[in-house]
């Protein structure tokens, strides 16, 4: 089993124990476990071997012998039996606004209730508004999320969030009396994907910024209507696609505000940590004040709380308990790099394949960006279904970059290909063509099926290609709609250390492919890092500030990424690499 395989088979356990009605500190300690999983650098299979697992924080002798069953079995009786107790549509259940796990076992305690459907019956017959702690406005609260569930509950990607969330914070902060308002939550710290929005406001009187909120013309639902907390369901069309999200609003006394972005932005695991340093100091932090037995710490931002507390400023994008805590005492924070820093642009696509634009018009497109190179990345001869080019269509395609160079100032257009990694881990077009390109993003489009060890044999063997410069979205995962085939990313990145290779953080929003996780186990390996918007048509040229999203969350600076790097040394560094391959 993968990391990924045993921290989902970890979550479940929590979530199942959650719904027995187990204490928290143990559901907790799964949570935990799970996540220090996902973080673990190495082959896990090779650390419980060493016995170096139970050193990992988070992960006692307890969950050493669990995950140990499941790495070396596939099985763990102790989830067997979980999920034999636990009926899987009381996690359905969870999925509705309102409905936590003691709810949810109260509901199947009382009623039987252990399905959304069962669930739903029951309160058209107003069964479940006679139960205790319930309530007829409970009730229809519960009817209401379920008419919303095939919308509602679901993540929804960063870049379909953010605008919405963006469009009721611009609104709120527009309200006479509204002092400071905020993004927070998991779009604050630009995760991939959220489940809901978390906004901040100051405010002096809060009841007609809650007024304001609930009747916002995004509101579909309102989940809760308070004096200092509200919560709706908001939708937006982007795109063509109607997104749907909950909305939470908190409005403070503005004295407070720097504490709430701070307790609200999260992560939950940083702000732990953050409240340990604040009690090993003498003082208590939470979400409306820092203070001491005798006395209070103002801080007029949010800076001033990691100020107070001895440490450097910590980006949101940090803030995920990884080592930013330590890393801020000691100074040594990184430099994190911004959309400004980067100077071009590799893998593109065009008319030639499946792209919407021509080259000039892309080309002209990077130029308008303020990018200074804009590389072709189009589909190899095999990929017929992307309109691939065979060889006669490459050297028509060169013909014609040598033609625009003749003639357009700023910008300059590179040779390259997006070539397919074979199910042998051979590349598309022989060895001798492939010299004929600046550059060659290798990446796998078919034969998703194969083995773990398969696929990792086929990726390897194509970094190991001297005429390989980088792999292209390396996992395949199209985030909340395909999840990526099976490989081990770790022996990857080691691949790609020993040739000398760079890898690509794709930055298509549905990829974001390397993930943040992979990108800071890359920065300490050494691998160049290079953000990529895939592009296929103008537009999507400026989706690399989602890369350079993920980017940060990989603690990842301008050094580490090749295309912040100006015209004349890229052409340097890949001229040098095209002569180390003959």
């Amino acid at each position: 089993m993968s990391k990924d395989d045993i921290a989902i088979a970890l979550e479940e356990i929590a979530t199942l124990l959650e719904l027995k009605g187990e204490n928290p500190f143990r559901c907790n300690a799964y949570h935990n476990a799970a996540r220090a999983v996902r973080l673990i650098e190495g082959d896990l299979k090779e650390i419980i071997e060493q016995g170096k697992l139970g050193a990992v924080r988070g992960i006692g002798a307890t969950l050493v012998e669990k995950i140990t069953t499941l790495v070396s079995t596939g099985e763990l009786p102790f989830l067997t039996e979980l999920r034999a107790e636990i009926p899987a549509g009381m996690r359905d259940m969870l999925r509705i606004p309102g409905l936590g796990p003691k709810k949810v076992k109260a509901l199947h305690d009382t009623l039987k209730i252990a399905d959304v459907l069962t669930l739903e019956r029951e309160c058209k017959a107003d069964r479940v508004a006679a139960l205790k702690g319930f309530g007829a406005k409970t009730q229809a609260k519960i009817l209401e999320g379920i008419a919303f569930l095939g919308q509602v509950g679901q993540r929804v990607r960063f870049d379909q969030a953010y605008p919405l969330a963006l469009a009721l914070v611009e609104q709120l902060g527009r309200l006479p009396g509204v002092i400071r308002s905020a993004l927070c939550g998991s779009l604050r710290r630009r995760r991939e994907s959220a489940k809901d929005i978390d906004i901040l406001i100051s405010a002096a009187d809060s009841k007609p910024i809650m007024a304001g909120f609930v009747a916002l013309p995004e509101v579909m639902q309102i989940v809760g209507h308070g004096d200092t907390k509200s919560s709706i369901v908001a939708a937006l069309t982007i795109g063509g696609e109607k997104v749907v999200l909950n909305a939470d609003l908190r409005v403070v006394e503005d004295v407070a505000f720097p504490f709430a972005l701070h307790y609200f932005t999260g992560s939950k695991e940083h702000n732990i940590r953050v409240r340990a340093r604040a009690i090993e100091r003498g003082l208590s932090l939470n979400e409306y004040a820092l203070k001491g037995e005798k006395h209070s710490v103002k801080c007029a931002e949010e800076a001033d709380i990691f100020e107070a507390l001895d440490l450097d400023y910590i980006p949101p994008e940090l803030r995920e308990d990884t080592g930013e805590i330590e890393a801020a005492e000691k100074h040594k924070l990184p430099t994190l790099v911004e959309l400004k820093d980067l100077r071009g642009v590799f893998h593109n696509h065009t008319t030639a394949s499946d792209g919407a634009a021509s080259l000039e018009e892309m080309a002209l497109a990077a130029k308008k960006l303020g990018l200074e190179y804009f590389g072709v990345g189009d589909h190899s001869q095999s990929l017929k279904i992307a309109n691939g080019l065979s060889p006669e269509r490459v050297l028509q395609q060169h013909r014609e970059i040598d033609e625009l160079n003749s003639r357009l100032k700023g910008v300059r257009v590179l040779k390259g290909i997006e070539s397919d990694i074979l199910e042998d881990g051979s590349l598309d077009y022989d060895d001798e063509f492939l010299k004929n390109f600046d550059y060659v993003v290798g990446s796998v489009h078919t034969h998703f099926g194969m083995t773990s060890e398969e696929m990792t044999a086929r990726i390897c063997k194509a970094l190991a290609h001297p005429a390989m410069t980088m792999l292209g979205h390396a996992t395949g995962r199209l985030l909340l709609r395909r999840d990526s085939y099976k490989v081990d990313l770790d022996a990857v990145l080691k691949a790609a250390a020993k040739h000398g290779k760079m890898i690509e953080i794709n930055a298509q929003p549905m990829r974001l492919d390397l993930d943040w996780v992979h990108c800071k186990k890359a920065k300490a390996m050494g691998i160049p890092l290079v953000i990529n918007p895939d592009a296929h048509s103008t537009g999507e040229l400026a989706m690399i500030e989602f890369g350079v999203n993920e980017a940060r969350r990989g603690w990842i600076e301008k050094e580490d990424v090749f295309n912040t790097r100006p015209l004349k040394q890229v052409m340097k560094e890949l001229e040098s690499r095209k002569q180390a391959a003959k």
